[in-house]
């Protein structure tokens, strides 16, 4: 019996085999006579693509889309802060949920506050660093344990060098300058994603957070989707939590879950009485966080139906 290969594109690369016979069978065209029948002219016939495909019991096994299994609904777990977990049930595992905002919106507390809350269930995280701005102190002012977090610093030999900068008499362009920030940007994310594709291949990782916050926009949306896809794809099937800071949405539909913060000045404390007060004789001790739910796949509240607002203090404020 011989076989034909079908090669489709909307399936690349994976060829569907099918009987001559049957194939032959299943588009017979019907005669003439029993279409139109005896003493009418012929006219064109247009054969129906497999009719009665499902009927055949060679493709009895080809199940429709309405009979396909439903996805399970995620395990979620505590991002550290419980108005945030009751506005959203948590964060998802095996999912991808970006956490946006402008900066000083609470994107590194929101942070900081889920790494804590996995190192204390015990699992080991990782933080890939596109800016090596991650403060040690205040990672350790917000409870975290260090020996199970893994700092991935991709803008470690950028900053060095900008420092190594500043300390000489030279001062070139400001164009030279741009060019110079714009080619350490680039850099520092591919350093971090081919760090997170080891971290994903390794595995083992309770949460990976790819703190995009402080890179330039348009370098941060140099990130085609298809990496955004291949991010979901490793991670789907992992008890991981990945979570991307930045400061606008760029994975699209690939993520599960999409947190837009907000924040406004809600304590200062006054070092110095004399009037007028200078900016630096005042220090920022609390801010109020508003949260809006941008995207949830998770089968709750939808898109920007409501919010939540939270405290966030400072470490030399107790």
């Amino acid at each position: 019996m011989s076989s034909a290969v079908v090669s489709t594109s909307a399936a690349q690369g994976r060829p569907f085999v099918f009987e001559v016979e049957a194939v032959a069978e299943l588009c017979s065209q019907p005669s003439q006579a029993e279409l139109f029948g005896e003493g009418r002219p012929p006219q064109r016939v247009v054969p129906a693509r497999f009719p009665g495909a499902f009927k055949n019991s060679r493709l009895a096994g080809v199940a429709p889309a309405s009979r396909l299994a439903i996805r399970p609904t995620p395990e979620m777990v505590s991002s550290g802060i419980a108005e945030m977990d009751a506005f959203t049930g948590g964060l998802p595992r095996g999912c991808l949920t970006e956490i946006c905002g402008s900066p000083s919106s609470g994107r590194t507390t929101l942070l900081l506050s889920a790494l804590a809350a996995a190192t204390r269930r015990g699992e080991c995280c990782a933080v890939v660093d596109a800016s090596d701005t991650l403060d040690p102190q205040s990672v350790a002012a917000a409870g975290i344990e260090l020996d199970r977090l893994l700092w991935v610093r991709c803008g470690e030999d950028a900053t060095r060098k900008n420092s190594t900068a500043r300390k000489t008499n030279f001062s070139p362009d400001k164009k030279r300058i741009f060019k110079s920030d714009l080619h350490d940007s680039e850099h520092s994310l591919e350093q971090l994603l081919r760090a997170t594709d080891l971290l994903l291949e390794s595995g083992g990782f309770g949460l990976i957070a790819l703190d995009l916050g402080d890179l330039p926009p348009q370098t941060a949306r140099r990130i085609p989707l298809t990496t955004w896809f291949r991010f979901r794809r490793a991670v789907e099937h992992t008890p991981t939590v990945l979570l991307a800071v930045e400061r606008q949405s760029i994975a699209g539909s690939c993520s599960s879950l999409l947190i837009k913060l907000e924040s406004q000045e809600r304590g200062i404390q006054r070092l110095t009485n004399y009037q007028p007060r200078p900016s630096h004789a005042q220090l920022l001790t609390e801010l109020e966080i508003t949260a809006e739910l941008g995207r949830s796949r998770m089968d709750r509240k939808p898109a920007g139906s409501a919010g939540i607002t939270f405290a966030s203090k400072t470490a030399w404020a107790g």
